[in-house]
C-alpha cells in the first residue's frame, strides 16, 4: 500500500469514526427528546381532562353508570392507538382495530398488569382486611381476547381521580410501547 493510500484509508477511517460518533450523540438526542415529548404529552393530556359537571341541588342526577367519557390513546404522530371510556368508578379500554395488539405482549403483561394494576388490586384487598375499604370497591381487571389479539380491558373500581390519572399515564405509555413492538415485527 502506498503512503497515498495509506493516508486515504486512515482518513477514511477518521471519518467513520467521527460519523459513527456523530450518530450515537444524536440518537441519544432524539432519545431524550423523545421521553422530554411523552413527559409533556402526559402532562397535557393531564391538564385536559375534562372534569364533570356536578349539577346544582333539585336537578336529576345521572347515576355513575351513566356517566361516559371517552379520551384516544395516540401516538406523539397523531396514529390513535386506543380509546378509554371512564363508566362510573370503570374504564373500559378499547384498542383501535386497525392495530393488531398482542394480548401476551411484554409491556402489558411486565408493566401494566404486574407493576400497576395487581399493586392496586392488592393494595386495594389490604385495605378491605383493615376495614378502610368495602369488598365491592376492590380494584378488578379483565382482559378480553381473541386467541392472542387484545380485544378490551376492563378495570373496575379504579378508585380516585389521583388514581384514574396514573392509569391513563400506564395505559397511555403502555400501548404507545406495544405499538412500536407492534411496527416492529411488522418491518
Amino acid at each position: 500500500m502506498t503512503q497515498v493510500e495509506e493516508k486515504t484509508t486512515r482518513g477514511l477511517a477518521d471519518l467513520k469514526a467521527y460519523l459513527e460518533r456523530r450518530l450515537s450523540e444524536h440518537e441519544q438526542e432524539i432519545q431524550t427528546l423523545r421521553s422530554f415529548l411523552e413527559i409533556v404529552d402526559g402532562l397535557l393530556a393531564e391538564k385536559s381532562y375534562r372534569r364533570l359537571q356536578i349539577p346544582k341541588a333539585g336537578t336529576e342526577t345521572p347515576s355513575a353508570s351513566t356517566i361516559k367519557e371517552g379520551q384516544s390513546i395516540r401516538t406523539i404522530s397523531g396514529v390513535e392507538l386506543a380509546t378509554i371510556i371512564v363508566e362510573g368508578k370503570d374504564l373500559r379500554i378499547i384498542p383501535s382495530q386497525e392495530i393488531k395488539f398482542d394480548a401476551n405482549a411484554p409491556p402489558l403483561k411486565s408493566f401494566l398488569i404486574s407493576k400497576v394494576l395487581e399493586p392496586l388490586h392488592r393494595k386495594d384487598e389490604e385495605s378491605t382486611r383493615k376495614q378502610e375499604l368495602s369488598p365491592d370497591q376492590v380494584l378488578e381487571y379483565n382482559i378480553k381476547q381473541e386467541g392472542n389479539r387484545l380485544k378490551e380491558l376492563y378495570v373496575k373500581n379504579y378508585g380516585d381521580e389521583r388514581r384514574l390519572n396514573e392509569l391513563k399515564n400506564a395505559l397511555r405509555w403502555t400501548f404507545r410501547r406495544m405499538y412500536e413492538k407492534t411496527i416492529g415485527t411488522q418491518q
